[in-house]
């Protein structure tokens, strides 16, 4: 299944939830954007795409069972969910055992193994940090603990006014 595809089923997922369209999207193209300037392989991008696009698939659920969405339950609720959303792509196991892997860590900043892992941390923060308003020092401080790649600095620095 392609990217197109994947991300048309994505919003039909999302059920009308502007919010989480509009989050998913921005993830997306911050992802994607970096991928493509860090010279990510075909395969690499993909993943990361798909990642990007399926990131908080479990936010409906943690709303409803947890009432928030926090990044803990994100995490230990939408790897299997995205594991169940995927199996009717045409997605390889190993595929979508890496979408599942970087939806499971998706909030985790540590021990961080792979550009795609690293540029979804880093496109999920600029959105995140946008649309709560994070403060320039906690910016800063992400930037310089946890960013890697130079495009994500970069896109950091820009949209931040840094």
């Amino acid at each position: 299944m392609s990217i197109p595809k994947i991300l048309e089923k994505m919003i039909a997922f999302s059920e009308g939830n502007i919010h989480d369209i509009d989050h998913l999207l921005r993830v997306w193209a911050y992802a994607k954007t970096i991928g493509e300037q860090e010279a990510l392989d075909a395969e690499t991008l993909f993943i990361l795409e798909t990642a990007a696009i399926t990131h908080d698939i479990a936010c409906p659920l943690c709303r409803e069972k947890y009432g928030n969405t926090n990044g803990k339950h994100q995490e230990e609720e939408g790897a299997p969910m995205v594991r169940a959303f995927l199996h009717d792509t045409g997605m390889t196991e190993a595929q979508i055992d890496r979408v599942a892997f970087l939806v499971g860590h998706h909030h985790t900043l540590t021990d961080v193994e792979g550009a795609d892992w690293q540029i979804l941390l880093e496109a999920d923060y600029v959105v995140n940090a946008s649309e709560n308003g994070y403060s320039k020092e906690n910016i800063r401080h992400f930037m310089e603990r946890n960013a890697r790649t130079e495009s994500g600095k970069r896109l950091i620095k820009t949209v931040f006014c840094l």
